[in-house]
């Protein structure tokens, strides 16, 4: 076989593959075995310059474009007219009746009403083009319905979109990019500018020029809808949605069909109740009549189809005054801007704070100190601010940077879109969150740092270096306010126990951007030693799975600089021993198995857990979903329990966990 064929042949394997895990949630080849042809297809590309348009190698996302394109969409995607009340999806169902009866005297001979229901995911619409040989030619935005902006290599790096499907025929797919939870949080986690929401997750991304960076965020998305399609038409929604599954398309797994109204309210009740507890973001349910026969003589108004509406749930969105801006400084030394807003009620919570991202994002939503602004909340974080109430601009005020940190009065210097404080030794804000972070639970785990100890030894101690954390004395800490000698003595004791840690803990310690937990555990597991992640090289770290050019770039320049050298080296001078040792995964029935922990254990803390079931070889998962293998509940187990059982997820206790372990 000559290598041309030899990619054609891995390609197909791999796509049949990705398939299987990501729409069946079957897959039949184990991680290694997928990433073993992998990396032979990429490198045979890379020989030969040899790659198809359907590559798996093409959602990496190694490329930064210059710019978007505008694409014309081969059939209009409609907005849908929108109910807030059964009444008013009452109203409608009626209208529906009244035309088929008339239809039917004029002898059409149309089929009694039936609904298809699903939900109304919140997130970015894209519309897909699969040519003649089923390969995916076209991705775009929705755009004004007509023309939208190709987005074709951004939705290439979502996993669970074929690239190539078996059919004959060119047809265009709308449905939705989201961004689930696990997702939001990962990228969160390692990020230096943190996302608000989901949504904004989602369209960021799709809307991002660098698809390295549209890649870690690790899309998801949701079909539905045929909106263009030659050869045989499909009679029924029911139908098409059929075509959609058997395609390989991801769908979500609720799809309700209702004769009557009563049935649609019982399905709109039942949604509402269970949204929160999704791993996604929607905002209704929307409601379509089966028969396609039926839609094209019910047409179209200027707006909608007349054949579909969706019920809105109550919004998560409230109008209301900015009084003030507030300029904070993180870690990092970023001053960021926060929103004092006039108190207003949203979602059962009194509002008075909410985002700004940064003063590019303040300039472009027209953002001003006493307009009207509106705000929107989502998945139980800090609202942000959507856009501004144009009539309420009269007698507004500009926002402008400080041009002083307003922590420590030192310059502030621009870099890219934000702004930073310069001094990095003594600004307060900067070395009290430096101090906490460095003892956290997940960093060097040194016990009853809080924030406010953290700003009495700045004030108080002149603490200004994380190394001399190992220098206190005992009469230093009783200078303090509320500490007596038992307090100090435990302190000095949990600071003298964190020099024996593990590596992975001391390089997330450090603080290097973009570095989260996870990714500490990547580098550490690549590099061995502190040494080795030292001299790593570029084309090294970007080697490692999940690391990209803008940690790598973090990573070198971090550990270059001098200030970060010497603090490094004292730390070890002064006993810190951070060690790595290779874990021995044990074999066990949990191996390779998807494992989500909820409630309180007995035996374990959250972080022991987790360990042992990585030592059992377990994936450890925050939320329950379709592919979670076990649940293991303890007490007060709540949301993540019920869905579970709704999923038919095998639950253990912990006896029973213990159990199986024990063999």
């Amino acid at each position: 076989m000559d290598e041309k064929a030899k990619i054609e042949l891995l390609v197909e394997e791999l796509n049949k593959y990705a398939y299987e895990y990501y729409s069946l949630d079957n897959p039949t080849v184990t991680d290694k075995e997928y990433d073993e042809k992998y990396d032979e297809l990429k490198a045979l590309e890379k020989e030969n310059e040899y790659v198809l348009p359907y590559s798996p190698t093409l959602r990496v996302g190694d490329r930064i474009l210059e710019g978007f394109n505008k694409y014309t969409h081969k059939a209009r995607l409609w907005s849908l007219d929108k109910a807030q009340t059964i009444q008013e999806i009452e109203d409608w169902h009626n209208r529906n009746i009244k035309f088929v009866n008339e239809m039917n005297l004029r002898g059409e001979e149309l089929p009694s009403l039936k609904y298809v229901l699903t939900k109304k995911f919140d997130g970015l619409t894209v519309n897909l083009t699969y040519d003649e040989n089923g390969i995916l030619v076209t991705a775009a935005t929705r755009g004004n319905g007509e023309t939208g902006e190709n987005v074709t290599a951004q939705v290439q790096t979502i996993k669970a979109i074929p690239l190539k499907i078996a059919s004959g025929d060119l047809f265009e797919i709308h449905g939705e990019a989201i961004m689930t939870t696990e997702a939001f949080e990962n990228y969160n986690k390692s990020s230096e500018s943190p996302l608000k929401n989901l949504r904004n997750g989602a369209a960021g991304a799709l809307r991002n020029l660098n698809l390295k960076e549209t890649a870690k965020r690790n899309l998801s998305a949701f079909f539905y809808d045929v909106g263009y399609k030659e050869g045989n038409a499909f009679k029924t929604y029911e139908e098409m949605l059929g075509f959609i599954k058997r395609k390989g398309f991801p769908m979500d797994d609720y799809i309700k069909y209702c004769t009557t109204l009563e049935e649609v309210e019982k399905e709109i009740n039942y949604i509402n109740d269970i949204r929160f507890d999704l791993n996604y973001d929607i905002d209704g349910v929307v409601i379509a009549i089966d028969d396609i026969k039926t839609r094209e003589l019910l047409g179209y108004t200027v707006k909608f189809p007349k054949w579909a509406i969706a019920f809105k749930f109550e919004a998560q969105e409230a109008t209301t005054t900015l009084l003030d801006v507030e300029w904070n400084v993180g870690r990092s030394g970023r001053v960021g801007p926060t929103a004092i807003l006039e108190p207003v009620e949203l979602a059962g919570v009194t509002v008075r704070r909410a985002t700004l991202n940064n003063i590019d994002d303040i300039r472009r939503k027209g953002v001003r100190i006493g307009a009207e602004v509106h705000i929107r909340r989502s998945n139980d974080v800090i609202p942000e601010i959507m856009g501004v109430v144009k009539d309420s601009l009269e007698d507004t005020v500009e926002i402008n940077v400080p041009k002083i940190c307003p922590a420590c009065g030192s310059h502030v210097v621009q870099d890219g879109v934000h702004y930073f404080c310069e001094n990095t030794l003594s600004c307060k804000p900067q070395m009290v969150k430096s101090i906490v972070h460095f003892a956290s639970r997940e960093a060097m785990n040194i016990v009853g740092f809080s924030e406010k100890t953290a700003e009495q030894l700045f004030e108080k101690l002149d603490i200004k270096s994380i190394s001399n954390l190992y220098r206190l004395q005992t009469e230093d800490l009783l200078q303090l306010e509320k500490f007596k000698e038992k307090k100090a003595k435990n302190i000095l004791e949990a600071v003298e126990k964190s020099k024996e840690c593990e590596l992975y803990r001391f390089i997330y310690a450090l603080g290097i951007p973009n570095v989260g937990v996870k990714t500490a555990k990547d580098l550490v597991n690549t590099f061995k030693s502190l040494e080795g992640l030292k001299n790593a090289t570029f084309d090294e770290l970007v080697a490692v799975p999940e690391v990209g050019d803008i940690v790598a770039k973090g990573v070198i320049e971090f550990l270059k600089e001098e200030k970060v050298v010497n603090t490094i080296d004292e730390l070890l001078s002064l006993g810190v021993n951070p060690k790595y040792e290779e874990k021995k995964i044990i074999s066990s029935p949990f191996e390779g198995k998807t494992v989500v922990v909820t409630g309180t254990l007995k035996s374990y803390s959250r972080g022991e857990i987790k360990s042992k079931l990585e030592m059992l070889g377990a994936k450890v998962s925050g939320s329950v979903s379709k592919k979670t293998d076990y649940v293991v509940a303890g007490e007060e187990a709540g949301s993540k329990l019920i869905k579970a059982n709704d999923l038919g997820v095998r639950v253990l206790t912990e006896e029973e966990f213990e159990t199986i372990v024990r063999g």
